[in-house]
């Protein structure tokens, strides 16, 4: 007798066989791989436009190849030479001042430009035009600008007191992402006007951008090194055109990575139900199974058969979640115009495109292997009994399923731009789902240990819980992941809205006045009282210099010569705010050293935030080097401070004693807070416009709508994440789906049983609903308390707020979750109540 044909080609031929094109059977799988494979390829494709459009257009968003940025003045002449040998070299301030239309005063972003600007791209006007720097006595003006100043092409209105006309609204401004938050709507002026208007009086708080365009290919990076090197005192903030707009370029990569990452545990969610549709299909076939290996196939032969249709089938859920990915990126372009730096439709990006399918088929391995490891391994007989005694899978196949997942993992960590914080985020997400697994099995076992109800149909639902292949573990670990993320979410987003709402009508103040004149101080005060009597004002000297050295006098570290700045201090990068006083600064406590006298005129001395003292390891008695206004100064620290952030009012990292600084030429900024009754829009316009008169050279920052931008990109944020979480509820509904079907058979053997014993299908109905609403109310537990837990080392150890959450939108957004999961249960359930028993009774 000759020995059955076997190998690959007899395996493909029996798979064709078996598995049609509706992949009958094996559809969860494919739905989650299409689930996952979708979220992955879009937010990667989404990411990759992102981090594209800002390398291609690195030099327009920059507006030229390196750019140099000081703050009070502009570059000396050796220091602009140095850049005009290699090309191209245009230059501009930028600062805060008060544009007027008659009695409507609105606070403005000042961007002077000269003839030159821009060097690469042009500005487009809202009728077409495409232009450069405005002529002498115009203005560009950003369309926010002209609404509040209720202004057309055309119209007259005032900058510090100096009369302008409107040129044209702005409709793209090419260098706008390099320049930044933006403290007010930007209206775009000749270089010369704000000099002429007084707003660079030395002392006076701008900043000089000089950029340049290479005439032939350069080097931009050893540009700004050289730049750098000749003038390492000189407090210059250089950017290259490869990373022209550093603080957007680096949140959208970490957000982008984030969401990634969340897709990814998803993804990994999502595995759950192909486990359970694969044990599911595999459960069905075993007649087959076992008839093959009767007829003398192999184990081997088994896994081929069966390896080849699941491999199929995941092919088949990777190419429809690319293709809905792909579907999905129109979308994401049109509710994200306008918010991102996309010019360009948005493309499916190759990169991004094979990474999502590598996730989703080393996914799809990772939870098909151990079931299939488990037809593969067990005797035809015991696949014969397998309804009674499911077969558990072999240490085999659970290591190579432990092996997939690590390649997810590798796969994750190699391609993320920060892989520490890549490997602790799913280190986290493991973490958690391990923590969801345990609390499944022990309430499994808990279930078992528990009084009989008297209810026969609550008896028979807690029965469920814990019967031999219950899928509660399962379900616990997909759904609680899927729910705490949205209570996690919840917690966080009301909690900051709380807080925002608990602190800053008592601590913020209502404006931030800038370069206002010593000399003046007394005349502002009184403006201020007449207009609003019981208005709180706080003034402070204002200055910005550069740390160029820091440690012990005989070993000072000179922060040119760092390879990185160290974490937490930021001060160290480019010019900061100084400031001298007489008395300790409100907010602040001494926790090292002591303040100094009143009168001081001893050695000049600093106190220093203890923060940033402890990322340096600074110490009292050590000293402190800034450049200020192009010259040295030396001081000792005296002490270190506590500083109140929270206070929303001026906190410096260093407070000189007035010895030390006074004689630089400065100006002060000042705090207005108004009381409740002076916080109407009337009043607040009277006030505005009366400083504005008064004191055309001084800047006004309006707190207000900088929190209701705040605010708008928070819920942008909010929104994203929420998304993206989403899709783990969409997965764990889809684990759910399989662990209904995985047990099918199991539940319409039980259901039938139940029938000829005479339970109706009412009882049968409640039955199921007492199993899941059980279930329902131990996930809404575990969800409520992991996502809590989550939300308040978020809310308190990350931003450093009070853990105040709306429970009542806490308790509304997981109760519609659960409400899903319960509806989407009952759903899957109800069609087995259509069972004929004797169909059923036949096959047994």
């Amino acid at each position: 007798m000759s020995k059955p044909a076997s190998g690959w080609g007899m395996a493909w031929v029996l798979a064709r066989r078996e598995l049609s094109w509706r992949f009958r059977g094996l559809r969860l799988l494919v739905v989650c791989l299409a689930l996952g494979v979708g979220a992955l390829a879009a937010i990667g494709s989404l990411t990759a436009a992102i981090s594209g459009e800002i390398g291609a257009r690195g030099r327009t968003i920059l507006g030229g190849d390196v750019e140099a940025i000081v703050w009070q003045r502009m570059l000396n002449p050796e220091e602009r030479a140095l850049l005009a040998r290699h090309g191209a070299v245009s230059a501009g301030t930028r600062m805060q001042a008060i544009a007027a239309n008659g009695a409507v005063s609105v606070p403005v972003e000042l961007k002077a430009v000269d003839a030159g600007w821009p060097l690469v791209g042009r500005l487009k006007l809202a009728d077409g035009r495409l232009v450069g720097a405005p002529p002498a006595g115009t203005a560009w003006l950003a369309p926010g600008a002209a609404a509040r100043l209720g202004l057309a092409p055309g119209a007259r209105f005032t900058v510090a007191g100096t009369a302008l006309t409107v040129g044209g609204i702005v409709a793209d401004e090419p260098d706008r992402l390099a320049e930044g938050f933006a403290l007010g709507p930007t209206v775009i002026v000749p270089l010369a006007m704000p000099e002429a208007a007084g707003l660079t009086a030395p002392g006076a708080m701008f900043r000089s951008r000089t950029r340049l365009a290479c005439a032939q290919a350069c080097d931009a990076a050893a540009l700004a090194a050289e730049l750098k090197a000749s003038f390492p005192s000189a407090g210059l903030e250089l950017r290259t055109r490869d990373k022209a707009a550093p603080g957007a370029e680096n949140f959208l990569t970490r957000m982008g990575d984030f969401l990634q990452l969340v897709g990814l545990s998803a993804l990994l969610i999502a595995g759950l139900g192909i486990g359970g549709g694969t044990a599911s299909y595999l459960e069905a076939r075993a007649g087959g199974i076992a008839t093959l290996k009767v007829l003398g196939a192999s184990s081997r032969d088994v896994a081929r058969v069966y390896l080849i249709q699941i491999a199929m089938a995941a092919l088949a859920g990777s190419v429809i979640g690319l293709a809905a990915g792909t579907l999905a990126l129109p979308l994401l372009g049109r509710a994200l115009a306008g918010v991102l730096p996309l010019h360009a439709a948005l493309a499916p990006a190759p990169g991004a495109m094979l990474r999502a399918s590598a996730y989703g088929l080393l996914t799809a391995l990772a939870f098909a292997a151990p079931p299939l490891a488990a037809a593969r391994a067990v005797p035809a007989m015991a696949l014969l009994r397998a309804r009674i005694a499911p077969p558990r899978p072999p240490r085999s196949g659970l290591a190579l399923g432990a092996l997939a997942l690590a390649g997810v993992a590798a796969l994750a960590i190699a391609t993320s731009p920060a892989p520490a914080i890549a490997a602790m985020f799913l280190g986290g997400a493991a973490g958690t789902v391990l923590l969801l697994g345990g609390v499944g099995w022990a309430i499994r076992r808990g279930a078992a240990r528990l009084p009989r109800p008297s209810g026969a149909m609550l008896r028979l639902g807690l029965a469920n819980l814990h019967r031999p292949a219950a899928q509660t573990g399962r379900l616990v670990t997909a759904l609680g992941f899927g729910l705490a993320a949205f209570v996690l979410l919840a917690t966080v987003q009301t909690s900051l809205d709380a807080n925002v709402a608990a602190r800053v009508p008592a601590k913020a103040p209502d404006y931030f006045v800038l370069d206002l004149d010593p000399a003046r101080l007394e005349e502002f005060t009184r403006l201020v009282a007449t207009r609003v009597p019981q208005a709180r004002l706080r003034a402070v000297p204002a200055m910005r210099g550069a740390i160029l050295a820091y440690g012990p006098a005989d070993r000072m570290t000179r922060v040119a010569d760092l390879a990185e700045i160290p974490d937490d201090a930021w001060a160290l990068k480019g010019e900061r705010g100084l400031t001298y006083a007489e008395a300790l600064p409100e907010g602040n406590a001494i926790t090292a050293g002591a303040w100094w006298p009143a009168h001081y005129l001893g050695e000049p001395l600093v106190s220093v935030d203890e923060k940033f003292a402890r990322a340096v390891d600074l110490k009292v008695g050590d000293r402190i080097t800034i450049g200020l206004l192009g010259t040295e100064r030396s001081a000792r620290v005296a002490s270190l401070r506590r500083i109140d952030w929270d206070s929303f009012g001026f906190n410096n990292v260093l407070v000189f004693s007035p010895n030390a600084i006074a004689d630089a030429p400065h100006k002060l900024a000042a705090t207005i807070m108004l009381p409740p009754a002076a916080k109407d829009a009337g009043a607040k316009a009277g006030l505005l416009a009366a400083l504005g008169r008064a004191f055309p050279s001084s800047s006004v920052i309006e707190v207000g709508p900088l929190l209701g931008d705040a605010r708008a990109l928070l819920g942008q944020v909010s929104q994203a994440i929420l998304a993206a979480a989403s899709v783990a509820v969409l997965a764990g509904i889809a684990v759910l789906t399989g662990a209904i079907a995985a047990a099918r058979a199991a539940r319409a053997y039980d259901q039938v049983v139940l029938r000829v014993l005479g339970a109706s299908r009412g009882q049968l109905v409640a039955a199921a609903f007492a199993e899941y609403a059980l279930l329902a109310g131990v996930l809404a537990t575990v969800a409520l308390g992991l996502g809590s837990a989550l939300g308040w080392l978020v809310v308190v150890k990350l931003f450093k707020f009070a853990f105040l959450p709306d429970w009542g939108r806490v308790l509304t957004v997981l109760g519609a979750g659960l409400a899903l999961v319960l509806g989407w249960a009952m759903a899957a359930v109800l069609p087995l109540l259509r069972t004929r028993p004797a169909a059923v009774l036949r096959e047994l």
